[in-house]
């Protein structure tokens, strides 16, 4: 009798540790995936900080009858682009980052272009709008690189408590998966910076 009163006592004490080891696994791994959500929207806020920045770029050199149609044609057209993909692809899924990413490259890319072009306007480079957005853009591109970094920091945190036993076993029971950062992007450490010449 008294045996068996220990194997009830042992069982329960067993399923209490579990349900605990359930309990704060799920809470932790909550709490990290929250971290990862919130990097990835200050990503998204700076990238949308970069989309808002544009037009006024554009409207510097809008003024210019001789200046290149196409280049605003193709700086407007990558903009739109990249808000759609922006506004789209909220969550942090590798596809998501893809798709952002590659919009984001287009936008960087065409803003290049016309900073290359506005080069042979020096009047116009001198201009207070001009160097306003220059230290705006140049601030916005350092955010960018940064949230990125804390954005790739937050999903290795996770993916180190994902994978970690005991909590790998509760996470795949619980319905956590695993999170790609940059890192798992092809070519994501050669993403396209919007850079003015000095």
């Amino acid at each position: 009798m008294k045996g068996k009163k220990y194997w009830i006592y042992g069982i329960g004490i067993l399923l209490i540790i579990i349900g605990i080891l359930f309990i704060t696994t799920y809470n932790r791994l909550v709490g990290k995936e929250e971290n990862v959500n919130r990097t990835w929207s200050e990503v998204q806020n700076n990238y949308q900080r970069r989309i808002d920045l544009i037009p006024n770029l554009v409207n510097v050199v809008k003024g210019l009858s001789d200046f290149e149609q196409s280049t605003l044609e193709e700086i407007a057209a990558a903009r739109a682009k990249a808000s759609g993909a922006t506004l789209n692809n909220t969550s942090a899924t590798l596809q998501n980052i893809e798709t952002i990413q590659n919009t984001q490259n287009e936008l960087a890319t065409a803003t290049n272009k016309l900073i290359i072009a506005i080069e042979k306007y020096p009047t116009l480079k001198g201009t207070t709008a001009y160097l306003g957005l220059q230290r705006q853009l140049e601030g916005t591109e350092r955010r960018i690189k940064t949230e990125r970094v804390r954005f790739n920091e937050a999903v290795a945190d996770y993916n180190i408590a994902f994978r970690s036993f005991p909590s790998n076993v509760f996470a795949k029971l619980l319905g956590f998966s695993s999170k790609e950062g940059f890192e798992a992007v092809a070519g994501a450490d050669k993403a396209v910076l919007i850079e003015f010449k000095q």
